[in-house]
């Protein structure tokens, strides 16, 4: 069956009640049977809402002009949003804040030797794309929080600027010690590469996208295909997140007139070297400049020269100068008061700001937050009402840093972490497979929301698709049968671990608020024109959801979940599963510590044995390896310790609630259930910890951050897993035994709910 004409017939049926997926089950977790019933039917009224040919023009409004921070279009935005919330009838306002926001005066990137270019600096639009020719809106190809800088040096490729390239190239007698470093998007978030070039000495920073990452390599180029065409470039910040987002000079307080606010120069977060970025027509005639090593195989791209290392001959002009100033920003807050509990907070949003028209990212996801907010205003007409607070944000400021949430999150700071139980983000959608990210405490849950969810070109709810698609893709051997063990038999599907990179992160990482992701994402080639001018509507309705079917999709599963948690009677957290997730994060920590010892081992063996690790570079001479210390067998006890005490909380919690279920939830109406979803509310906080993660305070979870130096990518128990990363023994056996101290007091705050509950079930 042709696809595209099956999602429409499966939208169409679904619109007039013939194609909702499986039949939902009466049973909620956290509600009696006659609630279930009763909230199931809300959320079946509310699924029939989200209106695709809405979504498709709240897009083309939203996306019709770029809109980064600052612009006249984005204030218009904030304002188009808010009238919207209001006529809906929602309580909403704007929140204002001033944060820096550098953008660029003097850009130019120059082959200064053996020959001369000059990159030209600029997308070009394109007569099929209408708003790609928007040239004196646009916001220049750069990288935000770039220093300024004007250097002239050596060019190196140090293939995507990771530490282990660094390694590779030591291991190669390259140095970038006052070189220019010239680096391909991937492998880590981009504000790592300049950072970790400044580490090894560098002085300027370019970044490109190569073809065999997101061009020609890939597809068709836009807007032929959805892929990056030859002078796409993609823009972004490079601030240093992963010590903290935010206004970079108002680290843990909020950016309003009369803060405290750090001298730009003192700026922790801020580059030490300029960085530009280029499109790979631009970094073709640079790369082909090099001379000296060829670069490893895995180094080497989809241009068509032969990758080098260099240094030299190739030499470079970078030239970096900014505006720094500050301007506001406008989140939009939009509330519907509960009923009940209207202190316990359910937190969503999502960002409408982009680094030009964006209707990728972000708009397909904030589109989804309208309807999803129009949607509920409509229940309430027809008598609905949340039993706690509905919260929806629209942030503005994403893009260079988290700046709306963050900002906003730090002003009510004391405020969210009584009463939020919980944040639901999105920032953006595509089509194909349900992704997501989260606290484990919301991964039983998130599980049967999303069974309720029809996907739109098969039968299946999205959760069974996603499971199919998890069999399928399990790679082969041992290892993959259990893995498709597990997915068959295991009654829920695993989320990921959140990082950083979106709204998110100030909720789960700093204030510890039990958090989610959710997009779909895996049938449309997404990547071509991230960040570029090209990321427009006209991009998004031949390439990615055309149809805005799955945009309904993920309307009706974070909708959904919203109205699940405002109306459960007991918050339905789950600890079985984050038991069981942590147990496999402390067998990777025990595994790691075993592995990096003995390599460190086998690596002096062979240096015993004589045998070395010599290099073929005939100009170097060989410089025989040194031994290693080989570090002390870590003492992880307590860690594993307080692993033991989390499941067995775990399942006195299950017990308990298992009973509350097995009398039909009758004890849901009794007296102290709100004592409970208190103390429930505090969960994630109890994995926190106020003097937070080793060298970066801001960041309080002790058991999910950003790696330090992966930027978006999550690192679990970072504390000590970084420490074993890094070689700091000492430092990990301190922090497993601070993360074991963690999770016993999460395990006595889940065994304090446990008694409780017991309290409340029927008598045997």
């Amino acid at each position: 069956m042709n696809r595209r004409f099956s999602s429409s017939l499966l939208a169409c049926l679904a619109a007039v009640g013939l194609a909702t997926g499986p039949a939902p089950t009466v049973a909620l977790h956290g509600y009696s049977s006659a609630a279930a019933q009763a909230q199931h039917d809300w959320e079946a009224k509310f699924r029939a809402m989200p209106d695709p040919a809405r979504l498709k023009a709240d897009m083309e409004h939203l996306a019709a002009r770029p809109h980064q921070l600052g612009s006249p279009y984005d204030k218009a935005n904030a304002e188009w949003i808010l009238q919207h919330f209001k006529d809906w009838g929602w309580d909403a306002h704007l929140e204002t804040f001033q944060v820096l926001f550098p953008t660029p005066k003097q850009r130019r990137v120059e082959l200064v030797e053996p020959t001369h270019y000059v990159a030209t600096l600029r997308e070009p639009a394109l007569k099929a794309d209408p708003t790609s020719s928007q040239q004196d809106e646009q916001i220049p190809t750069y990288n935000a929080y770039s220093a300024d800088g004007d250097v002239t040096a050596p060019l190196v490729y140090v293939n995507q600027g990771v530490p282990k390239d660094y390694e590779e190239l030591e291991r190669l007698g390259v140095s970038v010690e006052g070189a220019i470093v010239i680096a391909r998007y991937g492998g880590s978030w981009r504000g790592i590469k300049p950072k970790v070039a400044a580490e090894h000495g560098a002085v300027g920073c370019i970044l490109f996208s190569d073809p065999i990452d997101d061009g020609y390599v890939q597809g068709d180029v836009f807007p032929d295909g959805a892929w990056r065409p030859a002078f796409g470039v993609q823009r972004g910040s490079v601030m240093d997140m992963p010590l903290y987002p935010g206004d970079p000079q108002t680290p843990g307080e909020a950016s309003t007139p009369d803060a405290d606010r750090i001298p730009v120069e003192d700026v922790k977060t801020l580059t030490s070297i300029p960085v530009l970025p280029i499109s790979y027509e631009d970094a073709k005639p640079l790369l082909a400049a090099l001379q000296g090593r060829v670069a490893p195989e895995g180094w080497r791209g989809g241009l068509p020269l032969t990758y080098h290392l260099g240094p030299g001959p190739a030499k470079v002009h970078l030239t970096v100068n900014s505006d720094w100033n500050r301007v506001t920003l406008y989140d939009v807050i939009a509330t519907l008061r509960g009923a009940k509990y209207p202190d316990e907070w359910v937190v969503r949003g999502n960002h409408f700001d982009a680094w030009v028209n964006g209707a990728e990212d972000p708009i397909s996801g904030q589109v989804v937050l309208l309807e999803e907010a129009r949607a509920l205003g409509e229940l309430v007409k027809q008598g609905w009402r949340p039993d706690r607070t509905i919260v929806y944000a629209a942030w503005d400021g994403e893009e260079p840093g988290l700046l709306g949430s963050t900002e906003w999150a730090e002003a009510h700071a004391d405020e969210l972490k009584r009463k939020a139980v919980a944040y639901i983000n999105t920032d953006g959608t595509d089509r194909g497979y349900l992704n997501w990210s989260g606290s484990h405490s919301l991964e039983r849950f998130i599980n049967g929301v999303a069974h309720d969810v029809a996907d739109p070109e098969t039968d299946l709810d999205v959760v069974e698709r996603l499971r199919l698609k998890r069999i399928r893709d399990a790679k082969p051997g041992e290892d993959g049968d259990e893995d498709r063990q597990e997915l068959r038999s295991r009654p829920t599907l695993r989320i990921d671990a959140l990082g950083s990179g979106s709204d998110y992160t100030v909720f789960i990482d700093h204030l510890g608020i039990a958090s989610l992701g959710l997009y779909f994402a895996g049938e449309s080639d997404d990547g071509g024109i991230y960040h570029s001018i090209y990321d427009d509507i006209y991009w998004y309705t031949h390439f990615s959801d055309t149809d805005f079917v799955y945009g309904r999709a993920l309307a009706q599963t974070v909708g959904g979940a919203v109205m699940r948690l405002a109306d459960a009677q007991l918050l339905p957290f789950d600890f079985d599963g984050l038991a069981d997730t942590v147990g496999k994060y402390v067998d990777e920590i025990e595994k790691l510590a075993d592995d990096e010892r003995s390599e460190i081992v086998e690596r002096n063996t062979e240096l015993d044995e004589g045998v070395f690790d010599a290099t073929d570079d005939p100009k170097r001479p060989e410089v025989a390896p040194q031994h290693e210390e080989v570090p002390p067998f870590l003492n992880l006890a307590p860690l594993e310790n307080g692993l033991a005490a989390l499941k067995t909380a775990a399942e006195a919690y299950r017990v308990a609630e298992d009973k509350i279920e097995a009398g039909g939830g009758a004890g849901l109406g009794r007296d102290g259930v709100a004592q409970i979803n208190q103390r429930l509310i505090q969960s994630e906080r109890r994995l926190t910890s106020d003097d937070g993660l080793p060298g970066r305070p801001w960041f309080k979870h002790l058991v999910y951050a950003p790696g330090f130096y992966t930027g978006y990518g999550v690192k679990t128990l970072p504390g000590v897993r970084e420490a074993i990363e890094q070689k700091k023994w000492a430092q990990a056996e301190t922090q497993a035994a601070r993360i074991g101290d963690t999770l016993q007091n999460e395990a006595n705050l889940i065994l304090e709910a446990a008694v409780e509950l017991e309290k409340l079930a029927p008598a045997e």
